[in-house]
């Protein structure tokens, strides 16, 4: 599939049962959803996904059922986040494979590789394959930040075609612009950072409460390229304390109770990580509850 780096690309939680198998049928109604809201890509097997825990037959599974049911809609990117460049060769080959239609490549995980090391591991799983490919800039998190002398080196790469900036940094929407112009799409990875990166020219989001609210995420991203600013303003503020469950260390539970409390997904996660018990999950609902009660009409509204 030809596609664009372009629009709101939800980070898909992986949906299990409480058995702890994979719940295919709740994951097929969140992805409806993401699809009628008019989302532009789906990324499986990200932070969200909780791809540290899933076999590689549950990915295999969950990319094969969503291009089954998506009928080639919108593409299918899934993650790669490995500890050796080896087995990130294999899951490059695997997802090819199955079908996927991109990758979303993080640094080397688990040892803190540098400039040199990093990209020499970035070129090598371009190399080994045809499929678009998106860097996953993420220094907070991951500990290893791509710069942008480290861009200008993976230029060669014709398949590296755009990077997720979960920097922090708003600013760097800008300097990739004034480097690269056009030669790298740039999607926000950060939803608290959602409409500024879009109104310094981001190209579009990986979003995370889209998995909760699609209509909204989509709506806040086609008003601000629209020109329609105050429009968007008014869904941004009202989604920002929603926005905020993105940016902790508990995002997946966070997000996943969301999920439970709009009838898209479950509370339900995997060990290591715990369902939000106790006085945290009653804060937390609080404001998911206080969104929802709160939740801005959208009927109205004509792109």
């Amino acid at each position: 599939m030809d596609f664009q780096w372009k629009g709101v690309f939800p980070a898909l939680t992986t949906k299990f049962t409480v058995n702890d198998e994979l719940d295919l049928p709740l994951f097929a109604k969140n992805l409806g959803a993401q699809l009628a809201a008019g989302v532009e890509g789906i990324i499986l097997g990200g932070t969200l996904g909780e791809a540290s825990v899933l076999t590689t037959d549950e990915k295999e599974r969950l990319v094969k059922f969503a291009i089954k049911e998506i009928k080639g809609k919108v593409p299918v990117v899934i993650n790669i986040a490995e500890g050796s460049t080896k087995e990130a060769l294999k899951q490059a080959d695997l997802a090819r494979q199955w079908g996927a239609d991109g990758l979303m490549l993080l640094p080397p995980m688990r040892y803190k590789a540098d400039d040199r090391e990093t990209v020499v591991y970035f070129k090598t799983i371009a190399d080994s394959t045809d499929l678009p490919i998106m860097i996953y800039n993420n220094p907070v998190d991951y500990k290893i930040e791509v710069t942008l002398d480290m861009f200008e080196e993976l230029m060669v790469c014709k398949n590296i075609t755009a990077v997720k900036d979960s920097t922090r940094d708003i600013t760097n929407v800008t300097r990739m612009r004034n480097r690269f112009g056009d030669r790298y799409a740039i999607l926000c990875g950060v939803d608290t950072l959602a409409m500024e990166a879009i109104c310094l020219g981001a190209d579009g989001l990986v979003a995370g409460l889209v998995c909760a609210f699609p209509a909204e995420t989509v709506a806040i991203y086609k008003l601000v390229k629209a020109g329609r600013i105050e429009e968007a303003l008014k869904i941004y503020r009202w989604f920002m304390p929603l926005l905020e469950l993105d940016i902790h260390p508990k995002l997946v539970q966070y997000i996943k109770l969301a999920e439970a409390q709009v009838k898209l997904g479950s509370e339900y996660v995997r060990p290591p990580r715990l369902r939000l018990i106790g006085e945290e999950k009653e804060r937390i609902l609080k404001v998911i509850n206080d969104g929802i009660k709160m939740r801005p009409g959208l009927t109205n509204i004509k792109y």
